[in-house]
């Protein structure tokens, strides 16, 4: 027998580091090899850790709460001797221990600065019903429920009465989220003397998250940063601190392809099951214009330029919280329209409801960003590192446009729409930056109005 080192695998492209929720195996326990022994949260998605080997799990070296670095070890497993060497493709653990160590005490300060936030915050001024059952005080509650809890607006004495199916009576996100299913289906309780309830959002405006803030003189409040949006801080910061950004403008005429997406989005759904929005067709038109400019496919790795073959569009998608997260389409170069129709509604599907993996959001090399949702003419899109280039598509608007006929120029209604593109000035210069988006605009204006799907 041997007793050998299990490392935290890589979870995805610039994540460094997770947090855990949950150990799913206990020490003591027979495990197989690629069996999920923990859950872990990175800074956009859960998922669960695999077991890199068979045999029985003797120690875990982190606890439910503990930031973990990529790389460190994070538990050991008695194995045969046949097993016991570690795969090549598992990374040392030595030069990322310290930095585990490091992240474990910073996570240990930050969970105790939420706890006490927690319990020292009033209550509000109509209670949601408390649930029934025993009171668990003083459990443990790991970052990622805590973090459910404040969004849905719980308070540490209801968490208190729900009950947890993990160790010790923990609570555990599939708990935390089966109280809310039953929460929101159980009677309202009746109204508390002299509250006020807040209003109702007018239709079409989506409500602002369910957030902490702590008033101060009355003049200002404090709105502490959710995991997600420090994460999406710290990368648009170093993204303007790496890449020297330049943007270029185009306006399209979408008009054909209004034209054709009214005239079969009908047929479309009925023979394919999914709706047809306009991100798939602009995707199409990104793909084909990356094919013709390949150097705006690429990301730099000191004095090198790294010419990436495969194009993997990244999208943003807007996530009930107010957060944005970037989903992956892997090859989109070899999908029809269909097929990205299916993958642009099943990635935002999953985005919004939490249960993207690491592998869907990895390996980008260009980024979309659809502002024209918002009602946003043009704007201008920060860089996703370590890719060069991310276009903005505004929103499609009716214009008086000139039309050139044979007979000579007209004045007509025409659906027009910006273009935004930013690129990184250090390998993007104004020439490709500037013919690659106008190259996108011409396949969108050249669209077939006679073409199947």
């Amino acid at each position: 027998m041997a007793l050998v080192d299990m490392v935290m695998p890589q979870m995805g492209e610039s994540i460094m580091e997770c947090t855990v929720i949950t150990w799913l195996k206990k020490p003591g326990d027979r495990i197989e090899a690629d069996e999920s022994i923990l859950e872990v949260a990175t800074d956009k998605v859960d998922t669960e850790v695999p077991a890199a080997y068979a045999g029985i799990l003797k120690e875990v070296l982190f606890s439910e709460g503990d930031v973990i670095a990529i790389g460190a070890t994070i538990a050991r497993i008695e194995t045969s001797d046949s097993v016991a060497e570690a795969p090549a493709s598992q990374p040392a653990p030595a030069p990322v221990q310290a930095d585990a160590e490091t992240s474990a005490e910073a996570a240990a300060q930050d969970l105790e600065a939420s706890i006490l936030a927690m319990s020292t915050r009033p209550a509000p001024a109509t209670a949601a019903p408390a649930a029934e059952g025993p009171v668990y005080a003083n459990r443990f509650y790991s970052p990622l429920v805590q973090s459910i809890a404040k969004e849905e607006g719980i308070s540490r004495e209801e968490l208190d009465r729900v009950p947890g199916s993990g160790a010790e009576g923990r609570v555990t996100k599939q708990d935390i989220l089966t109280y809310l299913s039953n929460r929101q289906t159980a009677p309202a309780p009746a109204p508390v003397a002299k509250a006020t309830p807040a209003p109702s959002p007018a239709p079409g405006v989506i409500a602002a998250p369910k957030v902490p803030a702590a008033s101060l003189t009355g003049q200002s409040d404090i709105i502490q940063m959710d995991r997600m949006r420090k994460m999406i801080a710290q990368r648009m910061v170093e993204s303007k601190q790496i890449s020297p950004h330049v943007s270029s403008f185009v306006e399209a005429d979408m008009t054909p392809v209004v034209q054709w997406r009214t005239k079969v989005k009908d047929a479309f759904k009925k023979q394919t099951g999914e709706g047809l929005t306009f991100t798939p067709i602009l995707i199409e038109a990104i793909v084909k214009a990356i094919k013709d400019f390949p150097m705006i496919n690429v990301s730099v790795e000191g004095d090198n330029i790294i010419v990436k073959k495969s194009i993997n569009v990244g999208m943003a998608v807007a996530l009930p919280s107010g957060n944005l997260i970037v989903p992956v389409i892997h090859n989109a170069d070899q999908y029809n329209l269909v097929g990205l129709a299916k993958k642009v509604n099943d990635l935002s599907n999953r985005a919004r409801e939490n249960k993207l993996t690491a592998d869907d959001l990895s390996n980008g090399t260009y980024t979309v960003s659809n502002i024209g949702t918002f009602g946003n003419l043009m704007g201008t899109p920060i860089i996703m590192q370590p890719q060069v280039a991310i276009m903005a598509f505004g929103a499609i608007v009716k214009k008086p446009a000139v039309i050139e006929t044979p007979q000579g120029d007209l004045i007509g209604i025409r659906q027009m729409m910006f273009l935004s593109h930013s690129y990184d000035h250090r390998v993007v210069d104004g020439s490709l930056g500037g013919r690659f988006v106008r190259r996108v605009a011409d396949y969108l204006e050249q669209f077939d109005l006679n073409r199947q799907f």
